[in-house]
């Protein structure tokens, strides 16, 4: 592991864990490692501090029946920083990055109507003379990623461990979820600290606390949000995060997502529209082993045509906020 005097198996466990159930009681995950109440807190905080660990509320598009978008912007040089800052502070992107030699600005948006995405899309960013070329992307289906957690595929907890851990599936509503206005003040509180206590989501609510713990379970029974986790890979050994755009043979489209939804390197796998038809997020210990994976594991899956990579630079915002500067 890239730094092990300071991140070991036991934290790995514990990010697997908070994978599992983002709002698992650190008791319960204590009992599960092994080891005290006290250790987990402890390890909870420092991770924080040290690799940006955040326990976030996410909104599930496919459950709520929203659009999602990709918008790859190619940027004059010296207006890329200036633009991915901008996008990272909007409310409707989920991520926002750099890639390539920083000169496109890479990020998902989930528009609340079709007239937000216009609004963003002809509307602002055209007029923005430092953007030299969009390019817009739906995703038509997520193969891997969103409330799927990808450390869990390096199996730092045994099957036990995380059978242990993993809540009790209860049936949710079936077709898309409805949320409604008295939802907002609660998401948004799951949204900005997504192990947030009961007490404190009864006061931020405004709700009694037995109606606060009904509604989230039911938003999390149904699936229209999930508890997801965000940290900085590199501080555990993975260094190369790169950007896929996949073309595959159409025929061939389904079962090349599923078969890159299984790989260990892929954290997200989604079809799009546009030239290519897949696009991924992969994470690799070093560029040695990207390469391996685009020669040998993608570059070997029958239908395959065509890859684009792209490594990413500099995050601005993953999931829920606009990241520090490095």
């Amino acid at each position: 592991m890239g730094d092990s005097e300071v991140f070991d198996e036991l934290d790995l466990k514990l990010l697997h864990a908070l994978e599992i159930d983002g709002r698992a009681p650190f008791s319960r995950i204590a009992a599960v490692l092994g080891v005290s109440d006290q250790t987990v807190a402890r390890r909870f905080r420092r991770m924080g501090a040290e690799v940006g660990l955040r326990v976030v509320g996410v909104r599930d598009t496919d459950r709520l029946g929203r659009d999602q978008w990709m918008l790859r912007l190619r940027c004059a040089p010296e207006g890329a920083e200036a633009i991915g800052a901008a996008l990272a502070r909007r409310p409707d992107t989920t991520w926002v990055h750099l890639m390539s030699a920083g000169t496109e600005v890479v990020c998902m948006t989930m528009p609340r109507t079709q007239g937000d995405h216009d609004d963003l899309v002809f509307g602002k960013l055209l007029r923005t003379r430092q953007i030299i070329e969009i390019t817009a992307h739906q995703l038509l289906h997520r193969f891997y990623g969103g409330r799927t957690g990808w450390i869990g595929k390096h199996r730092p907890l045994t099957d036990a461990q995380a059978a242990a851990l993993r809540p009790a599936v209860r049936p949710g509503e079936a077709g898309p979820v409805r949320l409604t206005p008295e939802d907002e003040p609660l998401i948004a509180a799951l949204k900005a600290d997504g192990r947030v206590t009961y007490p404190e989501l009864q006061r931020l609510t405004g709700r009694s606390e037995s109606s606060v713990k009904r509604r989230v379970a039911a938003l999390l029974d149904s699936g229209a949000l999930y508890i997801d986790t965000e940290y900085d890979t590199d501080r555990f050994g993975f260094s190369a995060a790169t950007m896929l755009w996949v073309t595959a043979d159409p025929g061939a489209l389904d079962a090349v997502g599923r078969a890159m939804a299984e790989h260990p390197e892929v954290a997200h796998v989604s079809a799009i529209t546009g030239p290519a038809n897949l696009m991924a997020s992969v994470v690799t210990r070093d560029t040695a082993e990207l390469y391996a994976y685009l020669s040998a594991r993608l570059g070997t899956l029958e239908g395959v045509r065509h890859v684009e990579s792209a490594p990413y630079l500099r995050r601005f915002k993953q999931l829920t906020y606009p990241r520090p500067a490095r």
